[in-house]
């Protein structure tokens, strides 16, 4: 069906329907349903995306129901993404070095599992600054997951070095060991965070500091940042965080993290449909749900 204004509508869900969805706990604050409904919308494909609710103990269940019910992909968010990896058929090489799941691909019963948030983020990188990350010195602020996936994809991208400062100098060492393989990594604490900044080309936030509603948090000292830096941060709500907003007073180009977000759905639609995704309308949509534009 199209509408006066020339758009197709969600095709009424039927027995053709494809189901997919998203598990979390909590997941109702989850702004995928939006963005990916409106993804399959818009490449008019008969799919119906949803938020699903998994307790812990009951995600051993929900993934079989993946296979009984015939899901053709799921989403996999807070706190799924490691214990749902027991559970799938087959782990793709990056999500098994960063040791986590994201999405995963139904293949016939056979259950995939990819990690999307790594290779996400430096696609968002990428193509909302157009810098050429090979050569580059990059600061991580943070060890936990996210900079697993961060560092990783970054790492695969040529860089010259990867610097990861944590609060716990243990964590940081210990992941920069993990991704030595890959790039030049070394790990400190806090302490070590002028220095690695000093040098770097880029400095990426990949820690809650600052995420609503604690917003006036920063993860390390602003005086720290300077003109010659792209800053960028995986919070994006706020759309603009308070580490971005003082690297702007410093003369720095900012980069937030609402494409991420926006990109590693991107591939996921893509590696369950085959088909580009529509970039452009994911991010409309997520930006009218925050009450914003461009």
């Amino acid at each position: 069906m199209v509408t006066a204004a020339g758009k197709t509508d969600h095709p009424d869900i039927d027995s053709h329907t494809i189901v997919y969805g998203v598990f979390g706990d909590p997941v109702r604050h989850s702004k995928s349903p939006i963005m990916l409904n409106r993804a399959f919308r818009e490449a008019g494909i008969n799919a119906v995306y949803a938020a699903f609710h998994i307790l812990p103990a009951q995600l051993g269940d929900a993934v079989r129901g993946v296979r009984a019910l015939g899901f053709r992909g799921i989403n996999v968010t807070i706190p799924h993404k490691v214990e749902v990896m027991q559970y799938l058929d087959e782990i793709d090489e990056g999500a098994r070095v960063i040791g986590a799941v994201n999405t995963i691909v139904n293949e016939g019963g056979r259950l995939v599992g990819y990690n999307t948030d790594g290779i996400g983020y430096v696609r968002s990188l990428r193509e909302e600054t157009g810098m050429d990350l090979a050569g580059r010195r990059v600061v991580l602020l943070g060890a936990g997951g996210a900079a697993r996936g961060v560092g990783y994809a970054l790492a695969r991208e040529g860089i010259a070095s990867l610097r990861i400062v944590n609060r716990t100098a243990e964590r940081a060492v210990e992941l920069a060991a993990a991704l030595s393989a890959y790039a030049d990594c070394a790990g400190a604490g806090m302490d070590g965070a002028a220095a690695a900044v000093r040098d770097a080309d880029v400095v990426v936030n990949t820690t809650s500091a600052g995420m609503h509603p604690n917003v006036d948090d920063v993860p390390l000292d602003p005086d720290l940042l300077h003109s010659g830096l792209i800053v960028s941060d995986l919070i994006y709500n706020p759309l603009k965080t308070r580490l971005l907003a003082e690297a702007e007073r410093r003369g720095a180009k900012t980069h937030g993290g609402l494409g991420m977000f926006i990109y590693q759905g991107a591939y996921a639609f893509e590696y369950w449909t085959g088909r580009q995704a529509p970039v452009a309308a994911m991010r409309e949509t997520v930006l009218e749900a925050f009450g914003a534009r461009d």
